[in-house]
């Protein structure tokens, strides 16, 4: 999952894992450890037809030893398959056949699926290019057969305390249409975008698979697939509700999508991907993959469609229940926006427009009920091993997203419906999950993951960093209000 984002802002990524030893804390430990059962159980098994239907005899094995064994028989089988949709005529850019990768829980009614980020092309040449140097984008032809599911994908519940469990899905990205086209490859046009109609397919073939019984789907996604959680949830909940299946209660966790329409530091002409600014790109992709937007978002915005791929301007329009995750200094806002942290230092103009930017974004995430925005400069989140290590006011992610789950395991029984439960969730006292950071520039949060220079690849401290960043303590100490001597002080014990 490390490749998710676009190669030139990769290169340029400051922020990296922190490699830290973790204890299971004992609410933590998977159910089959605290439950006992009372008296004899009995496992059924067929010995009939063993010969013609072996397969189906070692399925009934495994599941005889998972129920005894349930930690080390994850083990026999943790990775997820690579399946291609039956529906042959929904394609990756190429034509190739689109697919999805799934690690099936048979005990559980919860089903996690997964939209893969990595940016998007809007034209024939930015398109080209991409197909050049980022081909896995962009078609299924060289997809290994297996995937390791990290963060919350994992099957390891010391990685994923809540939803190491799941059945876990992972949708590749081969559409490069921020998950929103409906358009086939045809003689007058180079690429097929049906990123829209590969997640409408993958969820009727798990209809087939237990998602039928589920009682919650969570939609996820980072980075391009965090936009398209925010693009998709309603018609997921739409396509289940249409075909019989209310019990499923659909939800979306977007992670790095939240992007800001806003003015770049430097305006550029609209050449690539990168150095396009927010808005412009995203008007001329709309237009080039056909791309659906939620229907609500569609009539708020009729003939400007651009905006639903906006956080702030499509997630007031959903019905659907969405957790949003967003660092407030995000390396690829910050690129699309034109700051390129290189080894020279930041002058003062991209240092007060870093600053604002994690404003802004915490201005657009104020009505949002459950998220978690901390105050680093990084990208992408739920699928990093490190992503318990993160907090927010003392609350890491995995467990205010176990708030969120339970705030909503009520709510959604009342009316059978998936509708307007976002606003109306009280919250659990003692379980926090409207989380944002306070503090006003990158990495003033202790937990941030380590940065690393860019030239020797050695960890930097906080104050290291804020000086590369052009951060001046005696000016900060100032508008503070405090004594420079403090503010040091501070900084070096990472507050």
């Amino acid at each position: 999952l490390k490749d998710v984002f676009h190669a030139p802002v990769e290169a340029k990524r400051v922020a990296g894992g922190r490699a830290q030893t973790r204890r299971v804390q004992p609410q933590q430990q998977p159910p089959a450890h605290r439950e006992r059962v009372e008296g004899a159980e009995s496992f059924p098994l067929d010995f009939t037809a063993v010969e013609g239907n072996m397969d189906n005899f070692m399925v009934q094995i495994k599941n005889l030893a998972q129920s005894l064994y349930p930690c080390s028989a994850q083990k026999l089988d943790q990775d997820m398959k690579l399946h291609f949709l039956k529906n042959v005529s929904v394609t990756c850019n190429d034509g190739s056949p689109a697919g999805y990768y799934i690690k099936e829980s048979k005990g559980s009614k919860r089903w996690l699926l997964f939209l893969e980020g990595g940016w998007y092309c809007f034209n024939r040449q930015t398109c080209d290019s991409r197909y050049g140097t980022m081909r896995r984008l962009m078609s299924s032809t060289k997809w290994p057969q297996t995937r390791t599911g990290t963060g919350i994908l994992s099957p390891q519940p010391e990685e994923n305390p809540h939803w190491w469990n799941a059945n876990m899905v992972f949708i590749p990205y081969c559409s490069s249409d921020v998950w929103s086209g409906v358009t086939p490859k045809t003689d007058h046009s180079d690429y097929a975008f049906m990123g829209s109609l590969i997640i409408k397919e993958v969820v009727n073939e798990l209809l087939t698979k237990g998602l039928d019984n589920a009682k919650v789907l969570l939609l996820a996604g980072s980075s391009a697939g965090g936009t398209g959680v925010l693009v998709n949830v309603d018609h997921v909940a739409e396509q289940l509700q249409s075909q019989g299946y209310q019990g499923v209660q659909v939800r979306g966790l977007a992670d790095s999508g939240w992007f800001l329409d806003n003015k770049q530091f430097k305006f550029t002409d609209c050449l690539d991907t990168i150095s396009c600014a927010p808005t412009e790109g995203i008007k001329k992709g709309i237009r080039y993959w056909g791309g659906l937007v939620p229907e609500s978002c569609r009539q708020a915005h009729v003939g400007e469609e651009w905006n639903c791929f906006f956080g702030y301007k499509v997630y007031p329009t959903l019905k659907s229940p969405v957790f949003v995750v967003q660092w407030l200094f995000d390396e690829a806002q910050l690129a699309v926006d034109n700051i390129h942290l290189t080894e020279h230092p930041v002058h003062e103009g991209q240092w007060r427009y870093i600053q604002n930017l994690g404003q802004e974004l915490r201005s657009t995430l104020r009505d949002v009920p459950a998220m978690f925005a901390p105050a680093c400069l990084s990208h992408e989140l739920i699928t990093r091993t490190y992503w318990m290590d993160i907090q927010v006011k003392g609350t890491s992610l995995p467990r205010a997203l176990h708030c969120w789950d339970r705030s909503l395991q009520d709510s959604n029984h009342t009316n059978g419906s998936h509708s307007n439960q976002k606003h109306k969730t009280p919250p659990i006292r003692g379980c926090p999950l409207h989380l944002i950071d306070s503090c006003p520039w990158p990495h003033c949060n202790p937990s941030c993951p380590t940065i690393r220079d860019q030239l020797t690849g050695q960890e930097m401290s906080v104050i290291q960093f804020l000086k590369h960043m052009g951060f001046d303590v005696q000016k900060m100490a100032k508008q503070q209000g405090m004594d420079p001597r403090t503010l040091l002080g501070m900084l070096n014990n990472g507050n």
